[in-house]
């Protein structure tokens, strides 16, 4: 019990942390969404959800996520106003982690409508924290990393028991509301 009251005191000072990346470059761009756990959590839910839909949605969840993100990116680079977007990144991670946990079976429409909804927002907080130049590369690596733990949840979701995985869904979802309560 006490490590998990340790968790919950860090991951709201964890969960925005993005600073301290080289920005212009694809390593820097790679970095970001591995420096704030509401990124992780939504990405690898994401993975966890596209496996337990199955069928067209392994990969139509994932690349609308990241096609949407790179919209995001250039538009928070660009400076578009989007004052609702660490609640957004935050609702990513409870709804995604809820989804999961409740095995949901969304009409895959929606369920994509979504993952580009919570795709743009996260790339918009990547856009607007990356570089003055150099974005083409930054982006590069934001995208390839969100892909590859897209993929993580994708491999888990698939190996994992049923029970395991909406148990997975639902710390998520808890750990989500833990950053609300932190933010």
């Amino acid at each position: 019990m006490k490590r998990l009251l340790s968790l919950a005191l860090i991951l709201p000072t964890a969960a925005l942390a993005h600073s301290g990346h080289d920005h212009g470059s694809v390593g820097g761009g790679f970095a970001h969404p591995l420096g704030g756990a509401d990124h992780v959590l939504a990405m690898v839910a994401l993975g966890l959800l596209a496996a337990q839909a199955g069928g067209r949605a392994l990969w139509l969840l994932p690349v609308t996520f990241v096609a949407a993100m790179l919209a995001g990116g250039a538009a928070g680079w660009a400076g578009m106003p989007f004052g609702a977007v660490e609640p957004a990144i935050l609702a990513s991670v409870v709804v995604l982690g809820a989804l999961v946990a409740m095995a949901a079976r969304l009409p895959l429409g929606a369920a994509a409508a979504m993952a580009a909804a919570f795709g743009f927002a996260h790339g918009w907080a990547h856009g607007a924290e990356g570089p003055a130049q150099g974005l083409l590369s930054y982006a590069l690596g934001f995208a390839v990393a969100t892909a590859l733990l897209h993929g993580a949840g994708i491999l888990a979701g698939r190996a994992a028991a049923r029970p395991l995985l909406r148990a997975a869904g639902g710390l998520t979802a808890l750990a989500g509301l833990v950053l609300v309560m932190g933010a």
